[in-house]
């Protein structure tokens, strides 16, 4: 997948303005757009879009009122699309490990080699992209099995798993021929062809959906 640096998008939010504004302009001397954010206040507030060329947050992890944690945690709950670099001058193990655990995508101490950093910046905003494009994807999906009534949902999810018309029948208590007219109307409201594109299809609205 090829970065387009001019129009990703890279967020440093940091309470040390100097450190800020020297990570702006590196980042900016790489070609890379960025924005700097004094607090995780500042960076709620601005609530930025998540841009078409995919972008992450730069984020000191001990900041006053709102902490780097926390300001994660927060983007999680709302489904953000942007991965997270966390940034520390303490060196604090049990916080990169928390970190980690709850998605980060590195934990750097300052101070950090410049190349480095920038690997890592381009790392997250290829991953951002592959999560931004799963997660259209999957929206995409879900809208074609919203065209399903509940009783084609539940037709294809059995085809799915591999079920003839027959054995489906018999676990929904409705004849051959039903299930038949069902799978007709699932194939024409999906454009599927069969059973595997269903399983397709659903996996991929919600990978746990066959479970």
């Amino acid at each position: 997948m090829t970065i387009d640096v001019s129009i990703s998008v890279v967020h440093v939010v940091d309470d040390e303005a100097p450190f800020r504004r020297s990570l702006l302009f590196l980042l900016e001397s790489s070609g890379w757009q960025c924005v700097g954010h004094a607090s995780a206040e500042d960076f709620l507030l601005a609530a930025p879009a998540f841009p078409s060329g995919g972008g992450c947050i730069v984020l000191d992890v001990r900041m006053l009122r709102i902490s780097g944690l926390e300001l994660q945690r927060r983007l999680q709950e709302a489904g953000s699309a942007y991965p997270v670099i966390f940034m520390t001058g303490h060196g604090d193990v049990d916080l990169a490990v928390q970190a980690m655990k709850d998605g980060a995508i590195d934990f750097l101490q300052k101070p950090f080699r410049e190349q480095h950093f920038l690997d890592t910046v381009e790392r997250a905003v290829r991953l951002s992209l592959e999560r931004h494009n799963a997660s259209l994807r999957s929206q995409c999906a879900q809208q074609t099995l919203d065209q399903l009534s509940a009783r084609e949902l539940e037709v294809a999810r059995w085809l799915a798993l591999g079920l003839s018309n027959k054995e489906v029948g018999r676990e929904l208590a409705i004849s051959e021929n039903t299930v038949h007219v069902h799978r007709q109307h699932i194939m024409d409201k999906t454009g599927a062809g069969g059973a595997a594109d269903f399983a397709r299809l659903i996996l991929r609205a919600n990978p746990s959906g066959l479970d």
